[in-house]
């Protein structure tokens, strides 16, 4: 009785070799915390930039990735959001903090957020868009530095996540990289209970965020409101703070916390 001869398992066909190449370019644009480019993840991968845009378009067509059209980066596309959405930790809060990302949006004119911060960057999980042409960037799925996020800074500020050891890199033209000068920001962060930034991310962009808290008192998430500073001049920072820490206590006595109760404690 002959025996067939066995096709290793470890030599991959040239149809699951493709797989295998989209698998690593989409791992890649998950796990860089600054979105990449066609060219970068060609350079990461080792794979002819050809090969590399090819993949990568199949992986837009499935919606698993979406191209920025004006900068040329990779974001995690709708698929993979919209499961982030229903799976992550904060999947119910996405659900409880629909109406105040409603009644901020409503409110400002401004895009509204609502991120969560792991222990390498912040990441928005929703967003309602401006009502203005100038401004309606989709955030959702994008990884930004802590140092640079108002989502981020929110989480630092209250010590839910460790402060960075490692350089800061200036992304935009007021990036606080100076470690004793985000302490201080950090500070006026807890005192006033909003973060905000002024084209610490990108020139022309501002952004101010408050804390979500749970039942315990911790910080689960954050709801944010950025825009252009071309409109900044008609309202100021401290108005739009005050605007987001408000909808964020609302939120987060919806979600368990008990201001009283933790002050008579």
């Amino acid at each position: 009785m002959s025996m067939a001869t066995a096709t290793s398992t470890n030599t991959p066909t040239p149809g699951t070799q493709s797989i295998d190449r989209a698998a690593q370019l989409l791992v890649h644009v998950v796990e860089t915390a600054e979105p990449p480019t066609v060219g970068a993840l060609s350079e990461r991968s080792g794979l002819p930039k050809s090969t590399t845009s090819r993949l990568v378009a199949a992986l837009e067509r499935q919606g698993l990735v979406q191209r920025d059209a004006g900068r040329g980066v990779l974001t995690p596309g709708p698929v993979l959001n919209a499961y982030a959405r229903r799976t992550a930790p904060g999947g119910d809060l996405v659900a409880l903090a629909a109406g105040s990302l409603d009644r901020l949006a409503r409110r400002s004119g401004e895009t509204v957020n609502l991120g969560v911060a792991t222990e390498t960057a912040a990441v928005m999980l929703d967003q309602r868009d401006s009502r203005h042409i100038l401004g309606s960037t989709n955030w959702v799925g994008r990884s930004l530095p802590h140092h640079v996020s108002v989502v981020g800074k929110v989480f630092l500020a209250e010590g839910a996540i460790p402060f960075p050891e490692e350089p800061l890199e200036p992304l935009g033209p007021k990036t606080i990289t100076d470690p004793a000068a985000l302490r201080r920001d950090l500070e006026l962060t807890r005192s006033r209970g909003y973060a905000s930034a002024v084209e610490e991310l990108e020139p022309g962009l501002w952004a101010v965020a408050a804390p979500v808290r749970d039942a315990s008192g911790t910080v689960v998430a954050a709801l944010s409101i950025s825009g252009p500073t071309a409109r900044l001049h008609d309202r100021s920072l401290d108005e739009l703070g005050a605007l987001v820490r408000d909808e964020a206590s609302t939120l987060s006595v919806r979600n368990g916390y008990d201001h009283p109760k933790r002050g008579d404690a």
